[in-house]
């Protein structure tokens, strides 16, 4: 099974990509873990990228079977690139991938400076407590 909905690029349409997901995903193993990673990227997109600027936009692809969701947040791209900062580096902010590389199986990203896709996995079998890489 495979959704998907864009969203204006404005901090009000968070709380509607959560319910997009929850909505679709109710009975997944994982869902709150999903509902946390959506909600990072879906900020990252805003913050970070000319999704956020006047007019932007950004798309929430899920995609379900019987292996597990991969979920996708495309943005309208910007002058910076997806990267893990080390813990060390960070004062306010800039947790957000490393909420997503600790809570998703893996996470990927593709693109340019004028879209790009991040990726993240949940297998069915999934649990993020005490997960080891």
């Amino acid at each position: 099974m495979y959704w998907r909905r864009e969203f204006r690029g404005r901090p009000d349409q968070i709380r509607r990509v959560r319910a997009f997901a929850a909505h679709l995903l109710a009975d997944f193993p994982a869902l709150d873990d999903i509902l946390l990673v959506l909600d990072e990227l879906a900020v990252n997109a805003i913050q970070h990228t000319r999704s956020g600027a006047d007019g932007g936009r950004f798309t929430v692809d899920i995609s379900m079977d019987v292996a597990g969701v991969i979920v996708y947040v495309t943005d309208q791209g910007g002058p910076g690139e997806p990267k893990l900062r080390p813990l060390a580096e960070l004062e306010e902010g800039g947790r957000g991938l490393l909420t997503v590389d600790a809570i998703a199986a893996t996470w990927s990203w593709t693109g340019t400076p004028e879209s790009r896709t991040l990726r993240a996995t949940f297998p069915r079998t999934y649990a993020s407590v005490g997960r080891h890489r």
